[in-house]
């Protein structure tokens, strides 16, 4: 029985794997891309471009290009789908019949779909002829894709396309975990060598004898030094079983001995294996001999792999290939190629420097911010664009785990990789507890308890005599050290009590041991919470008091709750205005923790005034964050100040999942929807629906970035960005799963903060 889907379809004409061109694996990364984002409410199909009839077509539609009739054919069975929504056709001039292609204007003239493409080849200085023809190609859409602006240009200038019509988008690349060349030669047992590496379909136009050329000179000031050239030779390429450009290569090597120094991988590598070797490398080299080349993915993927570039110059490497991330040279300069490579390879921190540059500057042109940029100009073309809905990724914890050591979560990283002198803070162990209770509550998983023991032993650790906490402890010696004095510590203190209340509030799932430390801990920091003082440290020691109180009721807890939020309800009236109704004359960071303690405070003592105040200045809040249906995250540029036009970017994860935390639990209190589409208007804020246009996470990794800057984002994957991603990620995967009946409130006070 066939599946009805509701999805929207986009139909892509292009060659397509186990076809191996460059095109075909474009595609096959853009849909992914796409999909990937998207994928909830898209489905991309594929019309095969091929050059003589398949006998047992394995995609939606086949196009064979050289026969004229088919065009109208499967435009006609195209049109039959309601599903289809758009056709993007990956646009070559040697991909279709006829003069410079022109068999595909019969296709689009029998095509009722919105369609847009993508220009592979841009041709400067175009004949009458060729111009005619891209003008007419763009006359049936208005829309086509370019990689690079330097393509933009061409079309603005010598083809008088309209700017509107032009929408620029790099080069899609794959998202890899950043590790220095050192660790990943391991997997290929190199790790004594200095690698060069170039990769892809060999050919005339990859100009390998150019690096080949130039390795006697490098070996003479890198003996060690060896050159991987990684792929086969381009089918078209082989000619009676005779692979006549690679012979011709083994040659070069065997004339220059040099056969110690060069090692050939004459494979089609799968993605993951190419990245690998991409990784190890200390230097690309990309020799390619085209100079009207207007784009190269072996190239982008080399940069978005941390490989420092010697490369020749074409449109795309000048572009991109700036003096941090590379070095430039003269097409099929020998001598440039190799002083070049020898002066990367005798500076190991100019190596590394210029990798972290050019694997920073390449994450915006992942195929995930690839798929965003398409989709945002696809929505222009469909009917019903808001159908298109964000996917949520898989939940991962590479990252977070890689993070943590017997000790605790390390505090910072750089990039990937954990610093481990940054040390280890209360604050972010207690949030990492918070969200491995999360997880063990959503999957109960049991590989989850070594961390979370991990986690409570560093509170427990960091518990003075007098019940509050010391807050830093370095990596080298142990110890709490100076830090500890430098800040009000009554934020971390606080957090701590919340991760405390949280591991109490699964005590029916821990074992004994785990929640008969945690219940220690949290009543012996009882007498120093019944102080706090600071806002947002009541919020959250309000949090953990009420986790524990709805699962072992204590009249102390209750008593200190409405103690505490009687300190910031007149911190609401103080300086709530008609206009201001907040606790404070500014908006800092996890702004939804003030309104969340009001709500159970509420839901502990029953005092209305905690609900008035606990709605209102939530319904406050979220007006300042959701601007005409759009999220919009308090700057640390300034805070937000009363009285004061509100500064952009500087946009933090912590706020957006104290946004998402805070939402979640009014929902569950009082399961008014609009809550619930709010959170999902937050979390679509890593997902890439910001200025930016970029995804906030790491999907292989589960990493979360540290911020969103006006022109770029903060890749480096702390503990706090990353623990707030996750801790959002799950509530989101909560909500998906459990669409629960309404539970009287007094009754379902255990599910309101970590509704699992």
């Amino acid at each position: 029985m066939k599946t009805i889907s509701n999805k929207s379809k986009i139909v892509f004409l292009s060659t397509f794997p186990p076809t191996q061109c460059g095109i075909a694996t474009y595609t096959q990364d853009t849909i992914k891309g796409l999909t990937d984002v998207y994928g909830k409410s898209i489905s991309c199909e594929i019309c095969e471009l091929v050059i003589q009839p398949k006998e047992n077509p394995t995609q939606a539609y086949t196009l064979n290009t050289k026969d004229r009739e088919e065009y109208v054919k499967i435009a006609e069975q195209i049109n039959q789908d309601e599903a289809v929504k758009l056709v993007h056709i990956q646009h070559e001039f040697g991909l279709f019949g006829g003069n410079y292609g022109d068999y595909l204007l019969d296709f689009l003239n029998a095509l009722q779909k919105p369609v847009t493409y993508t220009f592979h080849s841009v041709i400067p200085n175009p004949n009458d002829e060729l111009k005619s023809l891209v003008k007419l190609l763009l006359s049936y859409s208005k829309s086509a894709f370019v990689m690079t602006n330097q393509s933009k240009e061409i079309l603005l200038r010598d083809y008088q396309i309209e700017e509107d019509a032009i929408t620029c988008v790099p080069h899609g690349t794959h998202i890899v975990v950043y590790e220095k060349p050192e660790h990943a030669k391991q997997k290929f047992n190199i790790q004594d060598r200095l690698v060069l590496a170039t990769f892809g379909l060999l050919g005339e136009g990859k100009n390998i004898e150019t690096g080949l050329q130039a390795l006697p000179k490098i070996i003479e000031n890198t003996p060690n030094v060896l050159y991987l050239i990684i792929g086969k030779t381009h089918p078209n390429l082989i000619i009676d079983g005779v692979d006549s450009y690679r012979t011709k290569l083994e040659a070069i090597v065997e004339e220059l001995n040099i056969k110690d120094n060069v090692r050939f991988i004459n494979e089609y590598l799968d993605t993951d294996d190419l990245l690998d070797y991409l990784k190890a490398a200390d230097i690309y080299m990309f020799t390619s001999k085209d100079p009207n080349q207007a784009v190269s993915g072996t190239f982008a993927y080399a940069m978005s792999c941390a490989c420092p570039i010697v490369a020749s110059k074409i449109p795309h490497t000048r572009e991109v290939l700036t003096s941090d991330s590379g070095i430039l040279v003269d097409i099929g300069n020998v001598d440039q190629f190799a002083e070049a490579a020898i002066k990367l390879l005798s500076d190991e921190n100019l190596r590394t420097e210029m990798g972290i540059q050019a694997f920073t500057k390449m994450r915006a042109t992942s195929w995930e911010n690839v798929g965003i940029t398409h989709m945002n100009t696809y929505k222009k073309l469909m009917e019903n664009p808001s159908d298109i809905k964000y996917s949520y990724p898989s939940i991962q914890l590479r990252h977070i785990k890689k993070m943590t050591t017997d000790l605790g979560i390390i505090q910072f990283s750089k990039i990937s990789i954990p610093d481990l002198e940054s040390g280890y803070t209360l604050d972010d162990n207690a949030r990492a507890l918070v969200a491995f209770c999360m997880h063990y509550k959503l999957t109960q998983d049991k590989e989850d308890l070594p961390y979370i023991l991990i986690y409570l032993d560093f509170i427990l650790r960091c518990q003075k005599p007098k019940g509050d906490f010391i807050n830093y402890v370095d990596q080298e010696n142990r110890e709490h050290v100076e830090q500890n004095a430098e800040v009000n510590l009554e934020d971390s203190n606080a957090r701590a009590i919340w991760a405390l209340g949280t591991v109490i509030s699964i005590s029916d799932i821990l074992p004994e041991a785990i929640t008969k430390k945690a219940s220690k801990c949290f009543l012996n920091s009882l007498k120093w919470a019944e102080n706090i003082q600071s806002p947002r440290s009541i919020g959250f020691a309000t949090k953990g008091m009420y986790l524990y109180h709805s699962t072992v009721p204590n009249l102390y807890v209750a008593a200190i709750i409405n103690k505490l939020n009687t300190k910031l309800l007149a911190n609401y009236e103080d300086h709530a205005s008609k206009n201001w109704k907040w606790f404070e004359n500014y908006l800092t960071y996890a702004n939804g923790i003030l309104p969340e303690s009001m709500l159970y405070a509420y839901l502990i003592t029953n005092k209305p005034i905690y609900k008035k105040v606990a709605l209102d200045s939530l319904d406050f809040l979220m007006s300042k964050m959701y601007i005409d249906d759009s999220f919009r995250v308090i700057s640390n540029n300034g805070w937000y100040q009363k009285d004061a036009e509100p500064d952009q970017f500087g946009e933090q994860p912590i706020d957006v999942s104290y946004t998402i935390q805070t939402l979640n639990a009014f929902y569950n209190a009082f399961k008014t929807p609009e809550y619930k589409q709010k959170m999902k208007t937050a979390f679509n804020w890593f997902l890439g629906k910001n200025h930016l246009g970029q995804i906030m996470y790491n999907p292989v990794s589960g990493g979360g970035y540290d911020g969103l800057e006006k022109e770029n984002v903060n890749l480096n994957q702390g503990a706090e960005s990353t623990i707030c991603y996750l801790t959002a990620r799950l509530l989101m995967e909560n909500l998906k799963l459990s669409e629960v009946k309404v539970i009287p409130l007094r009754k379902s006070a255990a599910n309101v903060a970590i509704n699992l």
